[in-house]
C-alpha cells in the first residue's frame, strides 16, 4: 500500500479537481491566449509550406505558446466531459499537481519525509496558489514547469557520470567537444541567420528580375514571368527544407560517431532528454525559464566539476531545440525575437492602473512597499514565521541544510530585490513572480526537522495548515482573492487592494442572469463581457464597450467591483444580486 500511496493520493486529487473545476469561471485575458495558441499552431502548417509565421501582436508573441498550444490540443478530447473553458481549467490543475509533485521532490533533497510533506502541503494549500491553479494559463503553469525543471534537472546530475568520459582523459574529452562544435556551428548559423537569408534571397530575386546575372538568374531563366514574391517564397522554402535535411543528417552522423567514440556518454543521452525537454518547454512558456538552469548547472559543476560539461552541453542543446520547436515566433528570427521577448517581459508595457493600499498607481511607478506588503498579507499567517525559523535552522543545521541558504539567496532574495529596487512593472498583485517564491515554503520545512516529538510535530503542522484549508473552503471558488487576517481578510482588503482582478465571478453572474432574464434579454456588461457571454443562454445578447452596437434598453447590468465599476455603472438601477465573500463585493447585477 505504501508503495502506491503517491499514485493513489495524486489520483484522488485529480478526481477531486475534476469535480470542482466547473465552479471556476474563465479569467479576463484567457480567451486571447487561446486565440494566440490557434495562431501559433497554424504556423506548423504555414512555415513548411509557405515559409511564413503569422504573429498575434499586442506582446502575446513574446510569451512562448508551448503550454497554451498543448492545452488547446489536449482540451479537445476532454470536451466530452467538460465545456471548453472547464477542459482547459482542468488541465491547468493537473499541471499544478505535477508542480506540487516536483516541489515535494525538491523538499526531499533536504528534509525528512514528514517535513517534506508539510512543506508541500503548506505550499499547495495556499488559497492564492490553489485558486490560480484552476484559472491561470501562464503564471501557475510557468511556476509548475519551473519546479519540474528544477527537480528533474537536479536529479539528472545526482547520478554518476558516464564512466568512459571520466576515465578517458583530457584528449578524448576535448575531441568530444570539438565534434559537438563542428556539428553545431554550421547548423546554428543557418538557423540564426534565417531572416538575413530571406532578405538575401529576396535581393537575388529582385536583382535577377532587373537583368543582373546571379545564381538565381542562371537557375530560373523564366524568373520574370511571375511575381517576385512567388520566387522568393519558392527559394526560401528550398532553403528551409535543405536546412532541415542537413540538421537531421548531421545529427544522425553525430550520434553514430558518439556511439563509436564515447559509448558510455551516448548511452547516457536518453536520461538527459526528459529534463532537457521540460526546460525547453519552460522557456517556451516564459523566457525566464533558463533561470532554472542556473541552479542545475551550479549543482552539476559542484558535484562533478569539468566532468559534467559534456552532459551539460547535451542538456542545453536539447533544451534549445525544444524551445525553438515549440515557439513559432522564433522561427523567422531566433536570436532577435528571443532578445525582444526578454526586453518586453522585463519592462512589460501594461497601461492599466494598480490598486495598492487604496491608491491607484501606474504599473511602472509602484512604491517600494508594494511587494513586501503584498507578500506579507497574501500568504497564510504562519508562513513567514516558519520561513524565518527555517532560515535560522538552516544556518545552524548540518551541511545539507546549509545548501538552502544559497538557494534562498539566488532563487528568492536577489530576484525579489531586483523586482523591488528595479521598479519592475507589476500588476494583478504579484502573480508574475510566483516562480521565485517556492524557497519561502521550502525553508518552512526545516523547522519541523528540529522537532523530535512526533505528536508535537503533527499538532504544530496541523495548526499551521488549518488557516489555508479553512479559507480555501470559505472563499471557494474565489480562493485567489485571499488576504490574511493581518489586513483584516478579504473584507479588510476590499477597495484597498485588488480582489477579483480576473473577473472570474462573471460565471456565477451568468448563472444568475440565466435564471432571471426573460427570453432574448439584453444585458450590459462592464469589464470582461466575453466571460459573461461564454456562460449565458444562447438567446441572451450581451452588450459592452468592446462593440459599437447598443440596445434601446437593458434588462440587467453586470458590473465588476474592479475599478469600482459596481458603483459607477448605472448607479440609479436597483441591485438585484451581489456576488461577495466576507462582505467584499466582487460583482453586482442591477436591473434598470
Amino acid at each position: 500500500m505504501k508503495k502506491y500511496f503517491t499514485v493513489i493520493l495524486f489520483t484522488s486529487l485529480a478526481i477531486f479537481g475534476a469535480v470542482i473545476t466547473p465552479h471556476f469561471g474563465e479569467s479576463w485575458d484567457e480567451l486571447k491566449f487561446f486565440k494566440y495558441a490557434e495562431v501559433a499552431l497554424h504556423a506548423y502548417r504555414t512555415w513548411p509550406t509557405e515559409g511564413t509565421v503569422q504573429t498575434f501582436g499586442n506582446t502575446y508573441d513574446e510569451y512562448g505558446p508551448a503550454f497554451v498550444m498543448f492545452v488547446t490540443l489536449a482540451a479537445k478530447p476532454l470536451q466530452s466531459f467538460f465545456i471548453e473553458s472547464d477542459a482547459r481549467h482542468y488541465l491547468y490543475f493537473l499541471t499544478f499537481l505535477a508542480g506540487v509533485w516536483a516541489f515535494h521532490g525538491l523538499c526531499r533533497r533536504w528534509f525528512s519525509p514528514g517535513s517534506a510533506v508539510f512543506s508541500t502541503l503548506l505550499f499547495a494549500t495556499q488559497p492564492l496558489f490553489f485558486g490560480h491553479a484552476f484559472i491561470s494559463p501562464k503564471d501557475m503553469p510557468f511556476l509548475s514547469f519551473f519546479l519540474i525543471s528544477m527537480h528533474l534537472g537536479l536529479r539528472l546530475f545526482d547520478r554518476p557520470l558516464p564512466q568512459q568520459t571520466r576515465e578517458a582523459g583530457a584528449r578524448p574529452r576535448w575531441n568530444l567537444f570539438v565534434l559537438i562544435f563542428v556539428w553545431m556551428a554550421p547548423v546554428l548559423m543557418l538557423y540564426l541567420f534565417t531572416d538575413p537569408m530571406h532578405r538575401w534571397i529576396a535581393a537575388l530575386v529582385h536583382a535577377a528580375r532587373a537583368g543582373e546575372t546571379n545564381l538565381l538568374s542562371l537557375i530560373a531563366s523564366d524568373i520574370g514571368k511571375a511575381e517576385a514574391a512567388v520566387y522568393v517564397q519558392r527559394y526560401f522554402l528550398f532553403f528551409l527544407w535543405a536546412r532541415s535535411l542537413l540538421f537531421l543528417v548531421s545529427s544522425v552522423l553525430l550520434l553514430a560517431i558518439l556511439h563509436r567514440l564515447a559509448p558510455a556518454f551516448f548511452h547516457s543521452l536518453p536520461a538527459i532528454i526528459l529534463p532537457a525537454v521540460i526546460l525547453g518547454i519552460t522557456t517556451s512558456i516564459r523566457v525566464l525559464g533558463p533561470f532554472a538552469a542556473v541552479f542545475i548547472a551550479s549543482h552539476a559543476l559542484r558535484k562533478h566539476g569539468r566532468q559534467a560539461l559534456a552532459s551539460l552541453a547535451a542538456y542545453a542543446i536539447l533544451a534549445i531545440i525544444t524551445c525553438y520547436l515549440t515557439w513559432p515566433f522564433l522561427w523567422t528570427n531566433p536570436l532577435g525575437h528571443l532578445v525582444e521577448s526578454l526586453l518586453v517581459m522585463s519592462r512589460y508595457p501594461w497601461n492599466g492602473q494598480v490598486l495598492f493600499n487604496g491608491t491607484l498607481y501606474a504599473s511602472t511607478d509602484l512604491p517600494i512597499a508594494y511587494l513586501p506588503t503584498l507578500l506579507g498579507i497574501q500568504f497564510t499567517e504562519p508562513v513567514w514565521a516558519l520561513t524565518v525559523l527555517g532560515l535560522a535552522a538552516a544556518v545552524k543545521g548540518p551541511g545539507v541544510k546549509r545548501e538552502l541558504l544559497p538557494l534562498a539567496l539566488v532563487w528568492l532574495l536577489i530576484p525579489l530585490l531586483g523586482f523591488i529596487l528595479g521598479r519592475a512593472p507589476l500588476y494583478d498583485n504579484f502573480r508574475q513572480i510566483f516562480f521565485i517564491l517556492p524557497p519561502i515554503f521550502i525553508l518552512a520545512g526545516a523547522v519541523f526537522d528540529q522537532i523530535s516529538d512526533g505528536r508535537v510535530r503533527i499538532a504544530l503542522m496541523t495548526f499551521c495548515l488549518l488557516p489555508g484549508l479553512l479559507d480555501t473552503v470559505r472563499l471557494h471558488p474565489y480562493e485567489y482573492i485571499y488576504y490574511n487576517r493581518f489586513v483584516g481578510g478579504v473584507n479588510g482588503a476590499f477597495r484597498k487592494f485588488e480582489l477579483d482582478y480576473w473577473g472570474t465571478s462573471y460565471r456565477e453572474a451568468a448563472r444568475q442572469v440565466n435564471q432571471m432574464a426573460p427570453a432574448n434579454a439584453a444585458i450590459w456588461a462592464d469589464g470582461p463581457a466575453h466571460i459573461l457571454e461564454a456562460y449565458v443562454r444562447e438567446d441572451i445578447h450581451v452588450y459592452s464597450d468592446y462593440e459599437p452596437e447598443r440596445a434601446d434598453r437593458y434588462d440587467y447590468v453586470v458590473s465588476t467591483s474592479r475599478y469600482n465599476l459596481d458603483q459607477t455603472s448605472h448607479p440609479e438601477a436597483k441591485v438585484v444580486y451581489v456576488i461577495e465573500r466576507d462582505d467584499a463585493v466582487l460583482t453586482v447585477i442591477r436591473q434598470p
